[in-house]
């Protein structure tokens, strides 16, 4: 049985702070809608009692349980793109702001590192392994300011920004489900991913992933638009 006694407190405070942000970032950019705000704090409260219970811990069941409690953020994000209701929440949503939303990567990077340094992760999921993703973070609020404050980065360059950033979010995605101890397990075998598995870092998965991973794929469509 998997253990993240060796896990400081500080750690697991920085992290739920962090994901509030990033929801409160994002109910910005929503432009305080209500309903979004009562789902996402819905969903992340469904997600902590699951992960509180130890259901994630069966890591042999195959699909992982982990992995299977995301279909239904998928399954939404699905209908948002193909639905003429979820298009127009999508359109409403403010660019500015869902760029601005990245700066969460930082603290999410630094909370990487520290639960390396506490055996819960691997280290290839650092910066100082194959993780990159804190560049995302750092360039956002850079990015931000050159589009929409002095706005001498044309939109071009705000896409290419996204679609770089969208990579670098696949790339520790992959690489940190391959590492997870699940049946499919590529590598890190002698240290695999299990925070995931426990509260509160199953939120990382099931709600700051996807909040940043959708988005990439709203400011994609604004901008191709």
């Amino acid at each position: 049985m998997y253990s993240l006694d060796t896990v400081p407190t500080y750690v697991s405070l920085a992290f739920l702070a962090t994901t509030l942000l990033t929801i409160w970032l994002f109910f910005r950019a929503t432009n305080h809608a209500k309903p979004t705000l009562i789902i996402l704090f819905s969903w992340s409260i469904v997600q902590s009692l699951i992960a509180l219970s130890g259901l994630y811990l069966d890591t042999s069941a195959i699909p992982p349980r982990i992995l299977l409690s995301l279909l239904p953020v998928f399954i939404l994000i699905a209908l948002l793109f193909n639905t003429k209701k979820g298009k127009e929440f999508i359109d409403s949503l403010s660019l500015e702001k869902l760029t601005l939303l990245h700066i969460i990567r930082v603290p999410v990077e630094i909370v990487l590192y520290w639960l390396f340094l506490s055996k819960a992760i691997p280290e290839l999921m650092t910066f100082t392994g194959r993780n990159f993703d804190i560049l995302a973070g750092i360039t956002a609020p850079i990015t931000y300011y050159f589009v929409f404050v002095k706005k001498t980065m044309n939109h071009k360059i705000l896409l290419a920004w996204n679609i770089i950033c969208l990579l670098l979010l696949i790339n520790i995605v992959i690489n940190a489900i391959l590492a997870s101890p699940v049946p499919f397990q590529q590598f890190a075998f002698e240290q695999p991913n299990i925070a995931i598995l426990y509260f509160p870092y199953n939120l990382l998965p099931s709600v700051v992933v996807p909040l940043v991973l959708f988005s990439h794929l709203v400011a994609i469509r604004k901008l191709l638009k």
